[in-house]
């Protein structure tokens, strides 16, 4: 029985996509440097914990399962990169060629291309002063991207492009099916974020849950692209399933809404009235989403596999995630 590995498992879209691929039958293999979180177990086959570093793990990896796809969402986000960009280039690099050699041999031992999906992010963009910030950018400009994450996300988006199209095949050998979703702010009523940069929309809201003060590290006007995590964890599986002759890129942008900060703010005021919730601007992190775009477009997600969010901003909050961090905190 052919199987789909997740890395990053006990990530934020990990919880998420592993729920949804159980829900559809999919034999799950799950990698992470932790034990597999015991919500996530039930729904896994087998879970390794170890190193997308560790070549010698996922050689014990690809010698006990057959893998017809691959989601790789391993990775140091973008405000820990800038921490430690060493170990941001360590993960985030060389962690991704490991998965696409074992990608690259688990399609020559089935003899069919696996299916790579990797999770790309908005911090591949790197806009400067002057530069018009509410034009919706496609996938191909602005690619000067001003933090070591956004700078290893492109270098892997580059590399799966390299293995999957330009690669120089052997005899006998079968390229790797490199596919690319590059996310803007993912907001989670499951999870609590960990090390993003646009994490302060799902920390507002968590922290509104909790009754606990909370300190905006934005300005009130900061505007950026967001999607609630169901939708995101559908445009992945979604990304997955369209046949290879219907995509004519490797790498595309999907979104949903495009609200500020303060926007967030007030809605999430119209349920939790008594939310502390201020702003105290991090000038190194506001200067680090300044180099994003306020929206992306996503047309050719559109176009090609059908991509279209479900949730607009007021649905989001209202009907989804405002109810379940209620449940989740009462």
């Amino acid at each position: 029985m052919t199987q789909i590995l997740v890395t990053g498992a006990n990530g934020e879209i990990g919880h998420a996509l592993i729920r949804k691929l159980a829900s559809e039958g999919a034999s799950i293999v799950a990698l992470d440097l932790h034990d597999i979180d015991a919500t996530l177990s039930g729904f896994c086959a087998e879970s390794y914990r170890g190193d997308v570093r560790d070549a010698e793990v996922l050689g014990e990896i690809g010698r006990h399962h057959r893998f017809s796809a691959i989601y790789h969402m391993a990775s140091l986000l973008s405000t820990s990169g800038e921490r430690d960009p060493e170990l941001a280039h360590e993960v985030n690099v060389n962690g991704s060629f490991n998965i696409m050699k074992l990608a690259r041999a688990q399609s020559g031992l089935r003899g069919e291309r696996t299916k790579l999906i990797f999770t790309s992010s908005i911090a591949v963009y790197g806009l400067r002063a002057g530069d018009l910030r509410t034009r919706p950018l496609t996938e191909r400009e602005f690619l000067t991207p001003c933090t070591m994450y956004g700078i290893n996300k492109l270098y892997v988006e580059q590399m799966g492009r390299y293995f999957s199209e330009y690669y120089k095949i052997r005899e006998g050998e079968v390229p790797i099916d490199f596919r690319c979703l590059r996310f803007p702010g993912l907001i989670s009523s499951e999870t609590l974020p960990s090390g993003g940069t646009t994490d302060y929309g799902p920390e507002m809201l968590h922290a509104a849950a909790q009754g606990k003060p909370y300190r905006c590290f934005v300005r009130e006007s900061t505007r950026l692209p967001f999607m609630v995590m169901d939708d995101a964890v559908r445009a992945l599986t979604r990304l997955a399933g369209a046949p290879r002759s219907a995509l004519r890129h490797q790498v595309y942008n999907v979104t949903s809404f495009s609200v500020t900060a303060g926007e967030i703010k007030a809605l999430i005021e119209t349920s939790f009235p008594q939310a502390d919730i201020q702003f105290e601007v991090s000038a190194n992190r506001q200067a680090i989403v300044d180099s994003w775009p306020e929206n992306v477009d996503d047309s050719p997600a559109r176009a090609e596999w059908g991509w279209a969010p479900e949730y607009s901003f007021e649905r989001a909050f209202r009907d989804l995630l405002i109810p379940k961090v209620m449940a989740r905190y009462s």
